[in-house]
This record gives C-alpha cells, sequence and structure tokens, in this order.
C-alpha cells in the first residue's frame, strides 16, 4: 500500500503537519525546525523491524531527528532509542527534525509511519 493511497489518507489527516518554528542567517533552511505528531497504527507498534525501517529513512536527509513519547526523546537515528520509547499501537509520537532537510524528512518519516512500516499484518 502506498503512502499516498487512499486507505492511508485518514491517517495522514490524523497527523499534524510540519511545523517550522525558527530559522538563521545561514540559508533559508539551514536552522528550520519543524515538528509534527504520528500515530502509530501498524500492530506491533515500534518494534525492531518497524525502527530499522525508521533509522533507515532518516538517514537519507540532512537533517537531525529526535522522536519523543511520554517525556523521553531520542535520537531518530537510533534503532534502540526508538525501541526503547516502547511507543505501541495506538500510541502518538513527536518527530522533531532540524537541517536544511528537515520539513522533507519529517514528510517521509509520517507517511513511513502511515503505512505502517510496510508492514503487511
Amino acid at each position: 500500500m502506498s503512502a499516498l493511497s487512499p486507505a492511508a489518507a485518514p491517517c495522514l489527516s490524523e497527523a499534524q503537519p510540519s511545523t517550522p518554528v525558527s530559522g538563521d542567517s545561514n540559508g533559508p533552511d539551514a536552522g528550520s525546525v519543524a515538528r509534527r505528531d504520528v500515530e502509530i497504527i501498524n500492530r506491533r507498534g515500534l518494534h525492531a523491524r518497524a525502527a530499522a525501517k525508521f533509522v533507515k529513512t532518516a538517514e537519507v536527509f540532512q537533517a537531525e531527528i529526535s522522536v519523543s513519547h511520554r517525556g523521553q526523546s531520542v535520537s531518530g537515528r537510533s534503532i534502540m532509542g526508538l525501541m526503547m520509547l516502547a511507543a505501541g499501537p495506538g500510541s502518538t509520537i513527536a518527530l522533531e527534525a532540524s537541517g536544511p532537510e528537515a520539513a522533507p524528512a519529517l514528510e517521509a518519516l509520517a507517511a513511513l509511519v502511515a503505512d505502517r512500516f510496510h508492514e503487511t499484518d
């Protein structure tokens, strides 16, 4: 299922759009920070395989990414950190990214989550 398919659309509509927070003088997006809340909807939550897919997606972008859940924040590039969040089905996680590709990084990560980490069950 594609992240942009009609079945995934309700999940994306529940997520908040990326919100730019600040900028600096090193370029239009060099210091921008974007935030987005997404709901974990796959059956097993943010488990090892899902965390690995999240990290693989995050590493493509020139952005520092953090993920927060219930007051704990971890790097979006750490499989173990993501698993430590214990974000199960129905949990909402907060994504935050800064850097030149912050907004596209959050869009890709939100699409991955909305597509249930490409899991079929």
